[in-house]
């Protein structure tokens, strides 16, 4: 995978469109975990939104590395 996208002359860097696409994932997660009352359970929200987050963006930034070697 290139390191930066080529959009209408606009360079856009590989790890912000991969921190976008972790971030729409995560609001989609935050979501089914509040309708599921997942949130009850956790001891600090703010925390474990940030921790997702990074784990996300770890999983998604690994799978395209393997995928596009």
């Amino acid at each position: 995978m290139p390191a930066e996208f080529d959009l209408y002359g606009v360079y856009v860097p590989r790890l912000l469109v991969l921190m976008i696409l972790s971030f729409m994932l995560v609001i989609l997660i935050r979501r089914s975990l509040r309708w599921l009352g997942a949130y009850s359970l956790v001891w600090h929200r703010g925390l474990f939104d940030l921790s997702l987050y990074v784990l996300l963006l770890g999983a998604v930034s690994s799978l395209t590395r393997w995928y596009f070697v």
